[in-house]
């Protein structure tokens, strides 16, 4: 698998996160739309294990793309829309 943050698995993901309501079934006790998205309904969508979801999430997550937050336990995934912006802004002036 690349180890890049463009791989277009990861591109997927952070699509998915764009509308997790949309994407993933509904959490229990939990706002996808607030909190974001753990990792099993993540690699359910992706179709491989969790820990292989987990790697994809921890990358994005490094690169600032992704928050996380703990809740019962559990990690939820959501986009940093800031540092998005700021990752676009930097290509389109040609980084």
């Amino acid at each position: 698998m690349p180890r890049t943050p463009v791989h277009g698995t990861r591109l997927d993901i952070l699509e998915w996160l764009k509308d997790p309501v949309a994407h993933f079934p509904p959490q229990r006790r939990v706002d996808a739309a607030a909190h974001g998205v753990p990792s099993g309904p993540v690699a359910a969508k992706l179709g491989v294990p969790r820990r292989v979801a987990e790697t994809h999430l921890t990358l994005l997550t490094r690169l600032g793309l992704l928050r996380t937050r703990r809740i019962r336990g559990r990690t939820y995934y959501r986009r940093d829309e800031v540092r998005i912006a700021e990752v676009a802004r930097m290509f389109e002036k040609g980084w």
